[in-house]
């Protein structure tokens, strides 16, 4: 029902009537303003399908105190994002639109950064998902209502209230990740949580259980954490000396505690990450590069592939001009990630998807409100 231009909520799903509620009163509305058309946006500009439950997320941040801002608000953000909302910090919420997306992450929600994005959710299902068990494990009675009706169907499908305490799982962390899905900020918690216990083997494991490449494909995010945790690894090896105590007929064995730190696959898996989008590194791109052990030479080698000369090396080498532009585009965005200079060389990126057959995705590169 709308109010004045505004979403009303009516009477909340599931919700028990105290007796004041049927004293003679005026009735209470929370009226939210209507958002931009963001679905529209995606269809018309961004040119793909949007997410099923968009609007039913959307009204969720809004329920949260969210701004509920401009698809074609993407002044100095990384031109591939679609922003959603921004929050009182200032954090804006997009979704994120793939040149080419990889299998699994057609539109992923993530968070906006000035170096990039960081992974909030593989799908708007996912991410309006969490937020319900969030909610309702917080139980925090009238926000709990709000959101779970700005849900609607959506929000049946995927979770009811008490789900999580009918499950019995001890924690909110171990039923987001068995019951919703992987999320990075989470697997990185359980990384730490090892540490803190110190139990370093399951702490490799999760962290290389991050890495796998079907759980976060196109994000370099999971192998600088990775590269993170191996320097923190220590392997411990015993070296056993035997000392021969000739009086009591007895060998002692005195145990020597070696510290060995695994450099090496640390640089190699932080490499990893920089063959990655730089801007899914989730950090800025000199921590990543430090790690990797590298100087300024890959910025020097990328700067010297957009050139001309550049160009005219690869098509030599027998590279079809389609992607040699795509490359261009990617290297460009990948500078622009260092010091989130987005808009600088927007327009030439965008030439440069036009130059590949991505006509689509140019023109939205350079929209603007």
């Amino acid at each position: 029902m709308k109010l004045g231009g505004g979403v009303v909520f009516g009477v909340p799903r599931a919700t028990t009537f105290p007796t004041v509620l049927f004293r003679r009163c005026k009735p209470t509305f929370r009226c939210y303003s209507s958002s931009p058309d963001h679905v529209s946006f995606i269809k018309d500009v961004a040119v793909t399908q949007p997410p099923e439950h968009l609007n039913h997320l959307l009204k969720m941040l809004q329920v949260r105190g969210e701004q509920i801002i401009s698809p074609g608000a993407k002044q100095g953000l990384l031109p591939l994002a679609i922003p959603l909302s921004k929050n009182n910090s200032g954090s804006v919420t997009a979704l994120l639109r793939w040149p080419t997306a990889p299998a699994g992450m057609e539109m992923p929600v993530v968070e906006v950064h000035k170096y990039g994005v960081w992974l909030l959710a593989k799908t708007v299902d996912q991410y309006i998902h969490r937020i319900l068990v969030e909610e309702d494990i917080k139980g925090s009675q009238e926000k709990n209502e709000e959101l779970f009706f700005a849900s609607a169907d959506a929000g049946e499908k995927l979770y009811k209230k008490g789900d999580f305490a009918a499950s019995q799982i001890s924690s909110t962390d171990i039923y987001l990740l068995k019951k919703v899905g992987l999320f990075p900020d989470i697997l990185e918690r359980k990384v730490e949580q090892h540490f803190d216990k110190g139990d370093q083997v399951s702490a490799l494991i999760t962290g290389e259980f991050y890495t796998k490449k079907e759980h976060f494909p196109g994000f370099g995010r999971p192998f600088v954490f990775n590269a993170k945790v191996l320097l923190k690894f220590v392997v411990l090896t015993l070296v056993g000396i035997g000392i021969v105590l000739y009086r009591v007929h007895r060998i002692i064995n005195i145990f020597v505690f070696c510290r060995v730190g695994r450099n090496t696959e640390a640089k190699d898996s932080a490499r990893v990450a920089l063959k990655s989008p730089w801007w899914t590194l989730g950090c800025e791109y000199q921590e990543a590069a430090d790690l990797a052990q590298w100087e300024d030479e890959q910025i020097e080698y990328i700067k010297e592939k957009v050139t001309e000369e550049g160009r005219q090396e690869d098509l030599k080498k027998g590279k079809e001009p389609a992607q040699v532009a795509l490359d261009e585009a990617a290297f460009l965005l990948d500078l622009a990630s260092v010091e989130g200079t987005w808009d600088d060389n927007l327009v030439t990126i965008a030439e440069r998807y036009k130059e590949a057959g991505l006509d689509d995705i140019a023109k939205f590169l350079v929209y603007r409100d």
